[in-house]
């Protein structure tokens, strides 16, 4: 395996995330199907990544993305500005006053609570992003002398809103190929993105060609096996236990599989209830398993968890502080990320620094 290089300093950004902005309705304590009252936040798989290293480690970065032009999209647009994530790549589209040819995405989830698990419920059918096609972004001028960026992070979500954003999402890696950029991708397996166009079987068609374009690939044990095929050994159907040999064992199938990939990283999450949940992590990199072992951990919100650990496992590569305290780092984030509401972090570099060594819960003051 080779190692990862970054580029030097002389790009405008550290790191761009393409994928899609949804509005998410959380109607906090409560349920969906009976609440009256919902709070508003933003978020989508890959944009969590960009808004996680700008806003918990300072890094700049930007969101390729597209919406709708309605309040509904500008109330999104408000959200990723207040982040302070750059938006001069969002594309507007010109909304047709109903929705019957573009809209924005609304994604109603529950935090859930002890016994009752997390849901999601989403409502992103023709959504602007899910609409853009090959040429709608200037990725020569994007990634080229102009602009650039030390990193490049897309995912699964976006891979699988259409045909034609796999087609997109392939295009971009070929600019940053081009021109040096690092490539990250997260798996993210969503069962309801998948299952009307062709289940596992389309999800692994597509995914299989796309991994071979990346460095760094992110994901869980399911979004391994439901993605590309590739079984944990020994593991419970539920996940309940996460036989670390058989992690181990799987990583380097992957990377035997497609030999361009240059780290592999799972979270290790075993879910008791909703509150509480063992959390770790372990990669492959230069050929070398490196393990953080998984701690029991308190949640308030899992939504965004494994979004946070990509964005703290990047800021260790980027800042290049080893892939130890990386894989630390990205841990601490998503554990500090899960105690919060919403799905993007509100955790502070000072915090996950504490965590990171083992500091204690106690009151600041």
């Amino acid at each position: 395996m080779e190692t990862i290089s970054i580029p030097d300093g002389s790009r405008r950004w550290d790191c761009l995330s393409l994928g899609e902005v949804m509005l998410r309705l959380d109607p906090c304590e409560g349920r969906i199907h009976t609440t009256r009252h919902f709070e508003v936040w933003e978020g989508g798989g890959e944009y969590n990544v960009a808004r996680g290293l700008r806003r918990c480690f300072g890094l700049r970065t930007a969101i390729v993305t597209a919406l709708a032009d309605n309040p509904v999209g500008r109330l999104v647009e408000d959200c990723i500005l207040q982040g302070g994530v750059d938006t001069s790549l969002l594309k507007w589209v010109p909304y047709d006053g109903v929705g019957r040819s573009v809209r924005n995405g609304l994604n109603f989830t529950e935090r859930g609570f002890g016994v009752r698990g997390a849901v999601g419920c989403s409502d992103r059918g023709h959504t602007a992003i899910s609409q853009v096609k090959r040429g709608d972004f200037d990725w020569e001028q994007i990634f080229g002398d102009q602009n650039g960026t030390k990193w490049f992070h897309t995912g699964g979500i976006f891979a699988a809103l259409s045909s034609s954003t796999t087609e997109v999402a392939v295009e971009a890696m070929a600019a940053a190929r081009k021109h040096g950029t690092p490539i990250s991708y997260d798996l993210n397996f969503r069962d309801s993105l998948w299952k009307s166009i062709g289940g596992k079987t389309k999800a692994q068609e597509v995914n299989r060609e796309i991994v071979r374009k990346v460095d760094l690939l992110l994901g869980n044990e399911e979004d391994f096996s439901a993605m590309l095929g590739v079984q944990v050994k020994g593991a419970s159907e539920d996940f309940a236990e996460l036989p670390i040999a058989g992690y181990e064992e799987m990583l380097r199938e992957v990377v035997s599989a497609y030999p361009n990939l240059k780290l592999v990283a799972s979270t290790l999450r075993t879910a008791h209830t909703a509150s509480r949940n063992a959390w770790g992590a372990i990669a492959l990199y230069e050929d070398k398993i490196v393990h953080v072992p998984q701690r029991e951990i308190d949640i308030l919100d899992r939504v965004g968890g494994g979004d946070s650990f990509a964005s703290g496992l990047i800021y260790g590569l980027i800042a290049g502080k080893g892939i130890e305290w990386a894989m630390r780092c990205g841990v601490a984030h998503g554990a500090l990320a899960m105690t919060t509401p919403g799905d993007t972090s509100m955790a502070t570099l000072a915090e996950v620094e504490r965590l990171i060594k083992g500091g204690s819960a106690r009151i600041a003051r």
